[in-house]
């Protein structure tokens, strides 16, 4: 699910069997109509109140939201409380709950083996002095991502 068509793009040729404009309307709504009712997983990864918020709202009966982005410190999500009675569930992670020891070499293992598709998720390669169009670029999530070389 994405505002912008390139991300919605990238995400299928990442093996995304379906994907939502959520420019296009209610997004929670639209997942409920795709998914004939919500789904059983639902990940947040802007750290935005409304997109944990739309995490959560489009679950189906017992489904798990999970937050991945980082919201702003003091900032509330909240949920209508009768939805936890059909159990639902909201919980947040840290770098992905991964075992950063054992994680980590694996990923590069993959990544060397030709498992594990990065090179694809870099949009634009920049250097130092160019950091703020980055962060430029980055605000307006034009980007998937952009790595910073140094010459």
């Amino acid at each position: 699910m994405d505002r912008i068509a390139s991300k919605l793009e990238l995400a299928r040729a990442f093996g995304a069997t379906d994907a939502v404009d959520a420019s296009a309307g209610d997004p929670v709504e639209q997942v409920k109509q795709l998914t004939s009712g919500g789904v059983d997983y639902a990940f947040e990864a802007i750290g935005l109140k409304q997109t944990a918020e739309q995490c959560f709202a489009m679950l189906r009966p017992g489904g798990l939201a999970v937050v991945i982005g980082m919201i702003p410190l003091g900032t509330k999500i909240e949920i209508h409380g009768v939805e936890l009675l059909s159990e639902k569930r909201l919980t947040g992670t840290n770098m992905g709950s991964n075992r950063f020891r054992i994680d980590m070499p694996n990923y590069v293992r993959f990544y060397l083996q030709g498992r594990l598709n990065l090179d694809d998720l870099v949009s634009r390669r920049l250097t130092l002095d160019q950091i703020n169009q980055g962060f430029d670029a980055l605000r307006t999530g034009e980007v998937a991502r952009s790595v910073v070389v140094m010459s």
